[in-house]
């Protein structure tokens, strides 16, 4: 047996063991077969556990089969890894080891390691030696492999095995200028189908400086240039190409993201053969080191012929460390090489606790004794040379055998950013010898102190327990409560039937006419009143319902009888003894604390500071054991601060928001791969410089000829096509510019020729004084009879404010300052959001927004040049000075461009509202699937809006709401169809997810907002707990097919659906709409959820 599996036996038998114990303490069943029944029935949740025992509904269970074997494991020729499950509590030496021994115990474990190519097993083994193992062959269930192909999809889909449709599509924006990069801004890498591993992978090993440096300048060897002598050179060779043209690109493009598609590839190919079978996505870390490690291996060889070649990569991410240790009496003691270390993550809280349990394997005190005879065994590690990039592997996934799958470990793990390494150096061995003997002796006085301490906060013999100190004050409570002489039940009639006082109540409340017939306590019998009619009910005091107290009734018990000198000695023996818990309390915290403090600090010497490594790069992982996304938090030195890297999206990120997407416990996000740099190297990170003119080199200029050519050429290609973007983008307004003035040279004729009539008629369209599309009237409609009632009433205001009469150029000043005033006053009333009188008029939305001065005035000017004003002689002259002076206004006075700004800005703000409005009507109605796209549309409408100022829009909360509980509901409707095993039904509700739900999800994750965060979270951990359970074959291929789509979602936007077509409302119609819903709206909580 393999250390790695027995590891990984020991640690899921102690996860099903805990929760076999929780059940028997929380259920009281002691029968292990029902208690493992439960657990599989619930698929590990306790809850469903416990229910499923109280219920009574346990059947018989079924055995595990289990296959008992022995094996040996082949070494490495080149280098040997530690497990890649560890720790490593097989208490033997490196079976690849000189004199290493194979186990000889049998083991009940089930074989996970054969030559069965499906991905189970290495979601099982998780990072064992890729390809000089010995396999033997096993069984795996059907439900099994149906697992297996979800984390399979997750790391090397191919085209084949995961059909896309075009709603699904990762699309690039066409406008080029939304993909070019900002000034010296990392470049991402776009997700190419399921391919955030590899970026998140590539983005960390890119940003060493060192090791970008040895990439940019690799040259293949000159012997196979022409023809690769072996499979390894055909396809690594390929490969470094591939890898330096990607560098390339993110060193010089002109592109905000780059495509990795060759590289992936190849990387691809080469994990379906059967000589490199991929074992997880943190294997891919092993095999891209191993194939730069043969690439840079046959460099070395043909440029130092007759001497030891140095290999860089070896040099870069390769250390040794001395095995130590004692196999059945006999010591021994052996040097191996690593790369990536395995961590176990299950039971420990940060990385110091981790790397303790991996360096000390077996009964540490055999390997201190001169006991040549004993039969125990164990070994410690000590590092002889530790690389400058140091690589930590943590690993948080295990198999349940009890449920039959992966599952991952979510629980917290702590690391810090500068971490000092010299406890686990061989040339401190002995001084960390002495220093791990003190810290295990404080250790036991700590489990000593703490069980004393638990001892005084938990007191008490039966099942409930409570802080002694607290049980004294109770006591002492008591004892001077006012002693009350009588028994508890004199003041309460006893003689009532067994039904109690409420079962005299009801009768009386059911027969009202019969009058009351109840007996009530005493002291509380209603006040004489006459005898009642058929038509009234008398009121009667419920005494369980009213809650009205006697008041001599204590609100405490008291004791009964006491005396004065009893009461002293007693309070007297409570105070002192109260006193004396408390002290002795406080003393232990004391020393318990104190002895914390001595096992942190206990490697806080500068002599044990010598060795430090900074970190430089957290991987993420993100979702369930079976599949998930994957980024990267990368830390720039220069710029001093962490860098977040999602596929396309690079922004800046913090130590704060890396604490809670990698120390776990929180979501279902958590680091799984940890690089450390060695903080006394700093070249490692340093930028080059001209040898010659000692400035920094930097974008083409770190490049060599041949790759600069590279980049130069997709920059020309990425500026031809900015420019041909730009060129259409011309064209287009130049049609659109030529059409408007076509129209409105056809509509100045038509105006010429039609007189001037009281009769309403159609609005001029003179040029750029033409109305903006929500103020033309081109008939009294509803729209036109309310802004005419609005001007004429304004008009006839201030002729009747005035003393005298005035010239019609008067009257049209006083009648804009009346109209004014009044949308002042609306502007300025605080209403609620079912009264926006920003849709009443554009004035109200302009003076909410700050809009100038001139753009109020010219507006206002439209409104009564309105030639439906032309009904009467006084407002017909009004509106020929109107439309005079709107033609008197020059160019230079009206900025006609920002004029037409602000009304298009309006006309979004009504767009927008409809879009909100409709949608909410839709999600009333429980439409869901019909309101999503009112809902996603109006919320990014409305951003866009918000962003020029706070009253542009309307409330983004309340719009994200709906959008989130939308998608959620469409969630539930397609899990309920899934659910239902019915094929049209399953096809429906996957249609759903993968064209509205999925699609939309970036949507709420570009944003970063907690609420979605957490609806995200919801909508993937619905469908993550089918895995594992038993459902038809084509089921688990459905969702097999589908989990990645949904799992594998970064901020990238996909294509979807165009945005639906609005109808048209008026202005009396749309307000009417709008606060209708809007009022509904407040009649429910704010947030549903």
């Amino acid at each position: 047996m393999t250390v790695e599996q027995n590891v990984l036996q020991q640690h899921s038998q102690k996860h099903q063991q805990t929760l076999l114990n929780q059940l028997r303490e929380v259920t009281g069943t002691t029968d292990v077969q029902l208690l493992q029944q439960a657990l599989q029935v619930s698929n590990g949740d306790l809850a469903e556990a416990v229910a499923f025992l109280t219920e009574k509904n346990a059947k018989v269970p079924q055995q595990d089969e289990a296959t008992y074997y022995q094996t040996t494991q082949v070494g490495n020729d080149r280098y040997i890894s530690v497990g890649s499950q560890a720790d490593t509590s097989e208490y033997l030496p490196h079976p690849a080891l000189p004199g290493a021994v194979p186990s000889q115990g049998d083991t009940n474990v089930i074989d996970l390691t054969g030559d069965d190519k499906d991905d189970l097993q290495r979601a099982i083994a998780l990072s064992l030696e890729e390809s000089s193992r010995a396999f033997r062959e096993t069984g795996i269930t059907d439900e099994e492999q149906a697992i297996s192909r979800v984390l399979e999809a997750s790391i090397a889909e191919n085209k084949a095995s995961l059909k896309r449709t075009h709603t699904e599509v990762w699309s690039d924006s066409p406008n080029p200028h939304d993909r070019k990069r900002m000034e010296n801004c990392p470049v991402g890498l776009k997700n190419v189908g399921n391919t955030c591993w590899f970026s998140a992978v590539i983005q960390s090993l890119f940003n060493l400086l060192e090791f970008q440096r040895l990439v940019l300048h690799y040259s293949p060897p000159a012997r196979v240039q022409d023809l690769p002598r072996n499979q390894k050179e055909h396809r690594n060779l390929p490969f470094m190409q591939e890898l330096r043209n990607l560098f390339s690109l993110m060193v010089g493009s002109k592109r905000k993201y780059v495509d990795p598609s060759r590289a992936v590839e190849i990387l691809k190919d080469a994990f379906k053969s059967s000589e490199s079978q991929q074992q997880d996505v943190s294997e891919f870390t092993h095999k891209l080191l191993d194939w730069l490690e043969d690439a840079f291996q046959m460099k070395a060889e043909e440029d130092r012929e007759g001497e030891k070649p140095k290999n860089p990569m070896v040099e870069l991410f390769y250390g040794r460390f001395q095995a130590v240790g004692v196999l059945e009496g006999k010591k021994f003691e052996n040097t191996e090489m690593f790369g990536q270390y395995p961590l176990q993550v299950n039971g420990f809280k940060d990385l110091h606790e981790c790397l303790e349990a991996a360096m000390i394997e077996g009964e540490i005190e055999s390997l201190h004794s001169s006991a040549e005879n004993s039969a125990k065994s164990g070994q410690e590690h000590w590092f002889t040379e530790l690389p400058p990039v140091l690589t930590f592997e943590l690993s948080r996934f295990e198999f349940n055998q009890a449920l039959g799958r992966p599952e991952k470990i979510h629980n917290k793990l702590e690391f810090p950013s500068m971490l000092y390494m010299d406890r686990y150096m061989d040339r401190n061995r002995e001084i960390t010898r002495i220093k791990r003997e003190e810290i295990r002796r404080l250790k036991e006085q700590l489990t000593l102190l703490q069980q004393r301490l638990e001892r005084y906060l938990s007191y008490g013999s039966g099942p409930k327990r409570f802080p002694l100190a607290d049980v004294l004050q109770y006591a002492m409570e008591f004892a001077s409560s006012k002693p009350v002489c009588t028994s508890p039940l004199e003041d309460i009639d006893t003689s009532a039937p067994p039904g109690g006082t409420t079962g005299q109540l009801l009768p009386a409340l059911s027969t009202a006419e019969q009058g009351p017939s109840c007996t009530l306590p005493e002291g509380l019998s209603p006040a004489p009143t006459q005898a009642p009619s058929t038509q009234q009910r008398v009121p009667i005091h419920k005494p369980f319902t009213h809650s009205r107290l006697p008041p001599d009734l204590p609100m405490h018990p008291a004791p009964r009888h006491i005396t004065e000198e009893e009461l002293r000695v007693l309070e007297g023996c409570l105070h002192r003894w109260r006193s004396e818990v408390e002290n002795d309390t406080h003393d232990l915290q004391g020393s318990i604390s104190r002895i914390h403090r001595t096992i942190e600090l206990m490697y806080s010497d500068k002599s044990m500071m010598q060795v430090p490594f900074r970190l430089h790069a957290v991987l993420v992982h993100e979702g369930q054991a079976n599949a998930g996304h994957y980024w990267a938090y990368i830390y720039d030195p220069h710029q001093q601060r962490w860098m977040k890297y999602n596929d396309i999206s690079v922004t800046k990120s913090s130590w704060e928001e890396l604490v809670r997407d990698s120390f776990g416990g929180y979501r279902n996000a958590s680091a799984y791969c940890l690089m450390y740099i060695n903080d006394k190297k700093p070249f490692l990170i340093e930028e080059e410089f001209d040898k010659e003119t000692g400035q920094m080199l930097s974008g083409l200029d770190k490049l060599p000829s041949d790759l600069k050519a590279y980049v130069k050429e997709d920059n020309g290609l990425f500026d031809k096509e900015i420019e041909e973007w730009d060129t259409l983008q011309a064209r287009k307004a130049q049609q659109e510019k030529l059409a408007l003035a076509a129209a409105t040279a056809a509509a100045e004729t038509t105006t010429s020729h039609q007189p001037m009539s009281t009769e309403p008629s159609p609005p001029d369209s003179w040029g750029p004084q033409q109305d903006p599309e929500y103020m033309e009237q081109p008939s009294p409609t509803d729209d036109s009879k309310h802004l005419q009632e609005d001007t004429e009433r304004a008009i006839s205001k201030a002729a009747a404010e005035q003393q005298e009469e005035r010239s019609p150029e008067g009257l049209l000043t006083a009648a804009i300052k009346v109209e004014y005033t009044r949308l002042l006053r609306f502007a300025q009333e605080d209403t609620a959001p079912e009264n926006d009188y920003r849709l009443q008029h554009v004035i109200v939305y302009f003076i909410h927004n700050q809009a100038p001065k001139k753009i109020l005035e010219r507006t206002l000017l439209m409104q009564f040049a309105d030639r439906n004003l032309s009904f009467d002689e006084r407002c017909k002259s009004i509106m020929k000075v109107a439309r005079g002076k709107l033609d008197l206004v020059k160019p230079e006075e009206v900025n006609m461009e920002e004029y037409e700004m602000w009304h298009q800005d309006y006309r979004n703000f009504r767009e927008t509202t409809i879009f909100l409005m409709i949608g909410l009507e839709l999600f009333q109605k429980k439409c869901f699937v019909e309101a999503l796209m009112y809902l996603i549309y109006s919320y990014q409408y409305n951003r866009e809006l918000l962003v020029k100022g706070l009253y542009r829009g309307h409330n983004d909360e309340l719009i994200g709401h709906y959008r989130r509980e939308c998608l959620l509901k469409l969630n539930e409707n397609a899990a309920g169809m899934f659910e239902s095993g019915e094929e049209p039904e399953v096809c429906n509700g996957l249609s759903i997810m993968n064209e509205l739900v999925v699609p939309c999800i970036p949507l709420l994750l570009v944003h970063d907002t907690e609420k979605d965060l957490l609806a995200v979270e919801d909508m993937r951990n619905r469908w993550c707990s089918y895995l594992g359970q038993e459902m038809e074959p084509n089921l688990q291929e459905k969702l097999t097919d589908f989990l990645p789509k949904l799992l594998d979602c970064s901020t990238e936007i996909k294509s979807f659906h165009d945005p639906p077509k609005l109808p048209t409302y008026s202005t009396l119609e749309l307000v009417e709409r709008y606060g209708r819903v809007m009022a509904s709206l407040s009649r429910v909580p704010a947030d549903g959820r």
